[in-house]
């Protein structure tokens, strides 16, 4: 695979970190992020007292964290694995290095965030959201992984009956 071929797969990767940079503003802190969530939620739920508000404000936040870093991670991960492919042995051991070496991608672009945020006004910086950052992407991979695992078990077997 040639180098221009192998840097378009970690396009995926660079707008991941694109979209990291964006929301690790000012523009989208808890307030202003509760001046246009509330409304959709308002919308599409009905009308919440503001307690309530904040609780559920919270788990968006949080599970946008999670389920974010998982797809930042995934992006990693297909860089990686183009970029080693021919370095890779067994598909397993090419899943292992790839998965390995995004993983850490992610755990490095998170904390970056959270320190990133620390110095901006109306930002907080949390280690708990680095963790949850990083369970969003382990949760990625075993998903990816238990998905492979079926690929894999399943082209296996239609070789053993070719």
């Amino acid at each position: 695979m040639t180098k221009r071929r192998k840097l378009l797969h970690w396009i995926p990767a660079l707008i991941g970190i694109a979209v990291i940079m964006i929301e690790s503003t000012g523009t989208m802190s808890a307030s202003n992020t509760s001046r246009w969530l509330l409304p959709i939620w308002t919308k599409l739920f009905g009308p919440v007292t503001p307690e309530h508000w904040a609780v559920i404000h919270h788990w968006i936040r949080k599970i946008g964290h999670f389920v974010g870093y998982g797809l930042v991670s995934l992006g990693f991960f297909e860089g990686w694995r183009a970029t080693l492919a021919e370095k890779a042995g067994s598909a397993q051991k090419h899943f292992a290095m790839a998965a390995s070496l995004a993983l850490l991608c992610t755990l490095v672009l998170a904390s970056w965030d959270e320190w990133h945020q620390s110095l901006l006004p109306g930002r907080t910086s949390k280690v708990s959201d680095v963790g949850i950052d990083f369970a969003g992407a382990l949760v990625a991979h075993l998903l990816l992984l238990a998905v492979l695992t079926v690929v894999w078990r399943t082209r296996s077997r239609r070789a053993v009956h070719s």
